[in-house]
């Protein structure tokens, strides 16, 4: 500080330099997000979030506006420009926020962190994304400006400098493996910038100390450059981004539908057995409304209504339909991969030890198990089987208000579904011409030609669908059948899904009637075997939800049963596909559906479960000592010094170190002693200063200074006792002092180091105590002489 300057204030040259080294380490704190998002999608966001930080409080700074103003600022700022630097399709023509903006930013502020996280780099700028760049850019700026800029004391004030460093350890945790500039090179340059910086703040910094500042540097570049590789040697650094499981996305996996003819294949193989599934019901394996010209497979757009969004659910589930409450208790068998067999829709799933990996879709009543269903699973639901109402139930309802997501059109199941439904009056209609069409024109094969079932190709792609539709005869089984129906259902403007499930019996059901009586194991649980495997179509009616079509021929209409049709019963037309050029590729005889993937086992054991969170919570405490490691070592000092006075083998010296704690906890609080006072007149002084407004503990404080006085001053050794009880007394004042303060400043009062700098003026050094003589003691006048008072 220059002579005759008043605290707290400080040359504009000063506050320019400030902003500009604040400004300068937050931008290299914030490099690591370059590579997490890619570069020229976040650095607008960056750029842009340090402007706005600095420039409000730059400007709220300058007009001293009050703290209140300056986040009111912020948030407006936020509000203004988040859009367009992290929001912009939200906004007009990229740059005019609107309600929706507004609501995009909030969301985005608590749920873009997990995301930037659980997404392969580079995230790109994606929904709102680019938030959590932005708010590291602007908060870590504003809180580091105002600190330097509006706190007037320098010590307190250049605590900006840890903002940088806290920055940096956000954008670390949100980068990558690999960051622009190398963690080492980009601590140790951030941690030497911040240092003297902050020594320059406090008016500690001699810049002519030639000597101490090459220490400093010397001291940053090795521990920084050569001691950090030295500690870790080869170990890899820990990313955050690949300790996270993501968030579970069904799309990773196979389609199951693509895997019909693998379930069908294991045929009388029992997959599971159910105990306690109502008469009539299902058991559903999977859902799926998103077709793309190979596979149904689940949609994912991020909406709570997408089939493919599944989320972590707990004791209880809302269900959102009305029927018959069971509970079902399964045993898988060899069915294997991660869809969990579900009936109806679940109130309730325990799945023991496996309760953290379950994942529910309330939409679609599916549910998956991250570690994979194993074989001896067991687990429990209770579960609401809905009602099935019939074609006159649902009447003329119409379509429920569903938003299908966008599937690929195919011309060919169009003018399919235009002929089939041309004379249905009702969406109900529409969809019961389009199965009553298919289950009952078509013919039934599984095209497993060794067992001597007709030829027929596997999987529901874009030809197959085609070829089931225009060709001289519709032969297939479930997965074709379902996947036309779905789609020509679509192409009329209803909401239709595919669900993958088994009916029990059903294998066994040559004529598709439904009488034949479920096979169950000898405590009475339905078996469910490969061959009760089947797909069939859910439509969305207003008013009665998802009803179930059943679109494929009974087993018993085959091909070679084919009976030759009367012109008397005439089939619709059906437009013809362009004729196939002669030199078409004959696709395989075999099947076609994609590969189950195998997870690598999952370590069950609770022990491995436990050592997982001890060694997060090792590091966590590691981090916390780290940061409270200067307060520790400000309190242990301070500890230490009691002791020894507490401890002091003259006992007069033990009572003058009790006066001493005192003074000093005085100090940290901000009473400086007069210089040469005596006990008593500091004690007076601070009544009327210090604690002006707790004369109780100004008494005690003049009480204790005048004990102090008498066992300094007075003939004898003070007792055992006698000192105990003085120290009893001066744990109590110290107490009492400190809770006359603020509980801010008195957690600082007990970090201050004002009383470990230097010893007080006020205090005088105490002589030396001689050991007790051997003759008789002297009179007290000689015996107990010593300096003044203090």
């Amino acid at each position: 500080m220059r002579p005759g300057q008043r605290v707290g204030v400080r040359e504009p040259a000063d506050a320019v330099r400030d902003v500009v080294v604040l400004v300068l380490a937050t931008g290299l704190a914030l490099t690591p997000l370059l590579p997490a998002y890619g570069t020229a999608a976040v650095l607008p966001a960056l750029l842009g979030g340090v402007v706005l930080g600095g420039g409000v409080v730059v400007v709220t700074a300058v007009r001293r506006s009050s703290a209140l103003v300056v986040v009111a600022s912020l948030l407006g700022a936020y509000a203004l420009a988040g859009g367009a630097l992290a929001a912009p399709t939200t906004t007009v023509a990229g740059v005019v926020p609107t309600p929706a903006t507004l609501v995009a930013l909030a969301r985005g502020a608590a749920s873009t962190w997990k995301q930037v996280l659980t997404l392969q780099p580079p995230v790109g700028t994606g929904g709102t994304l680019l938030v959590a760049a932005l708010l590291l850019a602007l908060v870590g700026t504003a809180v580091a400006l105002s600190l330097t800029l509006r706190v007037r004391r320098p010590a307190v004030a250049a605590l900006a400098a840890v903002v940088p460093l806290a920055v940096l350890v956000g954008s670390i945790v949100l980068g990558t493996r690999q960051p622009p500039v190398p963690p080492a090179v980009a601590g140790t340059v951030l941690v030497a910038t911040c240092l003297v910086w902050a020594a320059w703040r406090v008016g500690s910094w001699r810049p002519r100390r030639v000597v101490a500042t090459a220490a400093l540097a010397a001291v940053a570049a090795t521990g920084g450059l050569l001691g950090g590789p030295l500690v870790v040697a080869d170990e890899p650094r820990l990313v955050v981004r690949d300790e996270i499981v993501p968030p579970f996305d069904p799309r990773d996996y196979p389609s199951p539908l693509a895997s019909f003819r693998r379930l069908v294949k294991l045929d009388d193989t029992v997959l599971m057995t159910v105990d306690g599934l109502p008469a009539g019901a299902r058991v559903r394996l999977a859902t799926f409304d998103r077709y793309d010209g190979v596979v149904f497979n689940v949609a994912g757009d991020g909406s709570a209504q997408a089939s493919g969004e599944f989320r972590r659910v707990g004791d209880e589930i809302d269900v959102p339909v009305r029927g018959t409450p069971a509970r079902v208790e399964v045993t898988v068998g060899d069915l294997q991969g991660v869809w969990l067999p579900t009936v109806g829709y679940a109130r309730s799933v325990d799945l023991g030890r496996q309760a953290s990996d379950l994942r529910y879709n309330d939409v679609t009543g599916a549910a998956v198990v991250t570690s994979g269903v194993r074989p001896g699973m067991t687990y429990t639901m209770e579960v609401v089987v809905p009602d099935r109402p019939d074609d006159d139930e649902v009447g003329r309802a119409s379509a429920a208000a569903v938003s299908p997501p966008t599937s690929a059109r195919l011309q060919v199941v169009d003018a399919a579904a235009s002929d089939v439904a041309r004379d249905a009056g009702s969406p109900v209609q529409v969809a019961r011409a389009i199965s009553r069409y298919l289950s009952e024109d078509g013919y039934f094969s599984h095209g497993l030609t060794d067992a001597g079932d007709h030829p027929s190709l596997s999987g529901h792609g874009a030809a197959r669908v085609a070829e089931l539709l225009a060709g001289e005869i519709m032969v297939g089984d479930g997965e074709q059948y379902a996947a036309a129906a779905a789609l020509m259902i679509q192409a009329r403007g209803l909401p239709a899904r595919v669900v993958l499930g088994f009916v029990p019996g059903s294998g066994d059901d040559e004529d598709g009637t439904g009488d034949v009586p479920p096979p169950t194991d000898e405590d009475g649980a339905v078996e469910i075997r490969g061959r009760d495997v089947q797909a069939w179509v859910e439509v969305a009616f207003a008013g009665h939800g998802w009803v179930p079509f059943d679109v494929t021929p009974p087993r018993s209409r085959t091909p070679e049963q084919e009976q030759e049709e009367t012109d008397t019963d005439p089939q619709p037309q059906v437009v013809q596909p362009p004729a196939l050029p002669p030199d078409r590729v004959t696709p395989p005889e075999d099947d076609t559906e994609q590969p189950q993937t195998e997870d690598p086992p999952a370590d069950d054991s609770g022990l491995a479960l436990w050592l997982r969170i001890a060694a997060w919570a090792g590091v966590g405490l590691a981090g916390v000592l780290v940061l409270l490691s200067p307060l520790l070592v400000v309190v242990a000092l301070k500890a230490r010094r009691r002791r020894r006075r507490r401890r002091a083998a003259d006992p007069v010296r033990r009572v003058a170190g009790g006066w001493d704690e005192v003074v000093d906890t005085a100090r940290d609080m901000g009473g400086e002693p007069p210089a040469g006072g005596t006990r008593r007149e500091t004690a007076r002084l601070w009544g009327r200063t210090l604690v002006e407004r707790h004369p109780a503990v100004a008494a005690r404080v003049d009480a204790l200074a005048r004990r102090a006085d008498r066992a300094v001053f007075a003939p004898g050794v003070p007792d055992r006792s006698d000192v105990e009880a003085y120290w009893a007394d001066v744990d109590a004042t110290v107490s009492a002092l400190r809770r006359t303060l603020p509980w801010r400043r008195r957690v600082r009062t007990r970090a201050a180091l004002t009383s470990l700098r230097r010893p007080s003026a006020a205090r005088p050094r105490e002589p030396r105590r001689q050991p007790a003589p051997t003759a008789p003691p002297a009179p007290p006048t000689t015996r107990r002489a010593r300096r003044g008072e203090r």
